[in-house]
């Protein structure tokens, strides 16, 4: 696993690149093994709130094995990454110069953001401040406007868990990380890495994320010009499916996929698989587009001085 510095902390990410794979005998597509020689179609993958980029480690080998160039990344206070206690250090416009800064070290011009959750508001925030850096956006599970209510109602007790609980969230933390990974399956320790990790840090960043925007206003949604692919699900509160549908309709280059459930694109990967790849060809076959920053990002044009007329001069007089 790699990593760089942003702003004196460290963020970890994983390359999976290359592709096309080589047909195995069934006559599928095999996964691109990460040593492969990487493609030009830069694809990075943003988990979701207090997950790693593990759980999206077998979407990233199977759009790899299309010939992407796919790059997972743990967030600030996530995964692999430093795990600061600063509230003020956790935003969604801080997530959004992290995948920034991520493209600029590995000198990524532009690319496509494909986000979860968490994931998918940091990358209306890249869209809002960055749009240039955007060759796409995958958006799964945004949580706006009708998600704010359930998400606060959901997460607000395990913020008091882990901030006035901490001594006994730390013994749980410590029990779970006894239990081997091999014994349980890439999804199980997906999920238990929620509690593997130490509390105070995850205290810290739902505070942060508490005391900022959760996302661009929606008047600022209607000028986005990234194409985008919007995934969005039933029976979810937290990210209503009602906030999908909004979201794809808002976006003028916007268009929603419905999944059957929330873990379908984990349990049962080929449709959406098939239709994300898809999406990837379709942006990437396109002549590149400059997107302009939103107009609420812009300073007003100045409008040219206007040319005064040339003075006449007077007629000489003959003789």
């Amino acid at each position: 696993m790699s990593s760089f510095r942003f702003k004196g902390q460290r963020i970890a990410y994983t390359e999976y690149g290359g592709g096309p794979a080589a047909l195995t005998r069934g006559g599928s597509r095999g996964r691109t093994a990460r040593s492969a020689p990487a493609a030009s179609r830069p694809v990075i993958l943003v988990h979701g709130l207090l997950l790693s980029q593990e759980m999206h480690r077998p979407l990233a080998e199977d759009l790899a094995a299309r010939g992407n160039r796919v790059i997972t990344v743990d967030l600030l206070g996530h995964g692999k990454s430093d795990r600061p206690r600063d509230m003020w250090r956790y935003s969604m416009s801080i997530f959004g110069e992290q995948v920034i800064g991520l493209m600029d070290h590995l000198e990524i011009e532009q690319a496509v953001v494909m986000g979860t959750s968490l994931g998918a508001n940091t990358a209306l925030e890249i869209a809002s401040s960055a749009p240039e850096r955007l060759r796409g956006m995958v958006i799964e599970m945004p949580v706006l406007d009708n998600g704010l209510l359930p998400s606060a109602l959901t997460f607000t007790p395990l913020l008091v868990a882990l901030t006035f609980g901490e001594p006994a969230m730390k013994l749980l933390a410590r029990g779970t990380r006894a239990v081997p990974r091999r014994l349980l399956p890439h999804y199980g320790n997906v999920v238990l890495d929620l509690v593997r990790q130490e509390p105070g840090p995850s205290g810290a960043l739902i505070q942060g994320l508490f005391f900022g925007r959760i996302a661009p206003h929606r008047t600022e949604r209607h000028t986005f010009q990234t194409p985008a692919l919007v995934l969005g699900h039933h029976r979810d509160p937290v990210h209503p499916f009602s906030d999908a549908g909004m979201l794809a309709k808002e976006l003028p280059n916007g268009r929603l996929l419905e999944a059957d459930s929330l873990v379908e694109l984990r349990l049962q990967p080929e449709r959406l698989t098939d239709e994300i790849a898809a999406f990837l060809d379709e942006v990437w076959a396109k002549p590149r587009a400059v997107a302009k920053r939103s107009a609420s990002k812009r300073p007003a044009a100045k409008r040219p001085a206007a040319k005064r007329p040339a003075a006449k001069r007077p007629a000489k007089r003959a003789g």
